[in-house]
């Protein structure tokens, strides 16, 4: 069961990269990544193109403005399912330039792994940090020194946990036949009703019409604006709700605004997932500042008279493991960090963008063991 676990998490990551693509500016400047702009050596960082990945697309670029003489940057392929060829194109070419000593991929698509080793066949030097893996974790960590993943199978646990603490009696699980049949949902689901039987908190599964079925996007998003109020009329406001589809997030954060309800997480947590464009927050002018996105969210928030019961994590994850990935990367081509994998100075990295509460947790299942160099990641809630 664990091996079929690990292989519907690839699959699940590669449908997220086409379901997720969110409007996000680059990292915040406040916490600039560490390294010297006339250091001997460059550091590659690999991501999708806007359409794709624009978090990651914008802190790769972010580096760059910052760190001009260090920081090269590419972008796989918006067809990398197919074009695999091309992204192991573009890695080999980054590799050429001697004076590149590591990569860092994010996301870290089909064809990562075989970039990696081809260019492992005439380097051997670079350190490679691969984040959002999306080929199966055994076969990623051979190749890679460092991999990363969200936990998403222990967001069962930690987001009954956040609603609880939101004053939930309730919670409402929006889904649909599809994406139950996932491995990692289905697991995550499984937390879900045996945390909401341990804290004393009412389980619903409501199931919402399939967003590539006949109804479309549209109709998905329909359904939540007509639906949540019904849950929230017969359950009373202290009603929590988590929905696995990024295209109904948007829906589903106007209505628990408007209604009163509880909101402890997005499928997949980011403050440039669905808020801004629920709330109608632009950028403009404030690339890079994730705090003035965090402060936009909570005034709309307050302006709802909701505060305390909507929530996100406090960091834009695939940002973070790019500038994490490359303050890593910079200790370790000077010296500081002097194991290719150190997962304490790793996870030093991680809190130092994203806050003290950060865990990493190593990746095991029956087929592969434990690797020791896949970590997942659970990163603190930010409360609005």
């Amino acid at each position: 069961m664990k091996k079929f676990i690990s292989l519907l998490l690839a699959f699940c990551m590669i449908f997220s990269l086409a379901a997720c693509s969110s409007s996000a500016p680059a990292g915040d400047d406040a916490d600039a990544p560490a390294g010297d702009e006339k250091a001997a050596y460059k550091i590659g960082i690999i991501t999708g193109t806007v359409s794709q990945g624009e978090e990651e697309y914008q802190a790769a670029q972010n580096l760059k403005k910052a760190y001009p003489d260090i920081v090269v940057t590419a972008t796989y392929p918006d067809n990398f399912s197919t074009e695999t060829e091309q992204t192991i194109a573009t890695v080999t070419n980054m590799a050429a330039d001697p004076d590149v000593k590591a990569i860092v991929f994010v996301q870290a698509v089909p064809g990562a792994t075989a970039a990696i080793n081809k260019v492992k066949e005439t380097r051997d030097d670079i350190l490679f940090i691969a984040g959002v893996c999306a080929e199966d974790p055994g076969v990623i960590a051979e190749a890679a020194d460092i991999c990363l993943l969200v936990d998403e199978i222990s967001m069962g646990t930690t987001i009954i946990d956040q609603a609880a603490k939101q004053g939930a009696k309730t919670f409402v699980h929006v889904s649909f036949e599809r994406h139950l049949g996932y491995a990692t949902i289905s697991a995550r689901q499984a937390l879900f009703k045996q945390r909401c039987a341990d804290l004393n908190i009412e389980y619903v599964e409501a199931t919402a019409p399939d967003p590539t079925g006949d109804a479309g996007v549209t109709g998905a998003q329909a359904w939540v604006t007509e639906n949540i109020k019904v849950y929230v009329d017969q359950y009373g406001k202290d009603t929590a709700f988590f929905c696995t589809n990024c295209s109904m997030q948007v829906p589903l954060i106007q209505q628990c605004a408007e209604l009163g309800a509880i909101y402890p997480q997005q499928c997949c947590p980011s403050p440039y997932h669905g808020y801004p464009s629920a709330f109608n927050i632009s950028v403009e002018g404030h690339e890079g500042d994730v705090q003035y996105m965090l402060d936009q969210i909570a005034a709309k928030v307050k302006e709802y008279g909701n505060e305390g019961r909507m929530s996100t994590w406090a960091v834009a994850i695939n940002m973070m493991m790019i500038e994490a990935g490359y303050n890593y990367a910079v200790k370790w081509i000077e010296g500081e960090i002097t194991e290719r994998c150190d997962e304490t100075a790793l996870l030093n990295e991680m809190k130092a963008i994203a806050g003290d509460e950060t865990t990493i947790t190593k990746y095991s299942d029956d087929a592969v063991g434990t690797l020791d160099n896949f970590f997942m990641i659970l990163c603190p809630f930010y409360d609005f």
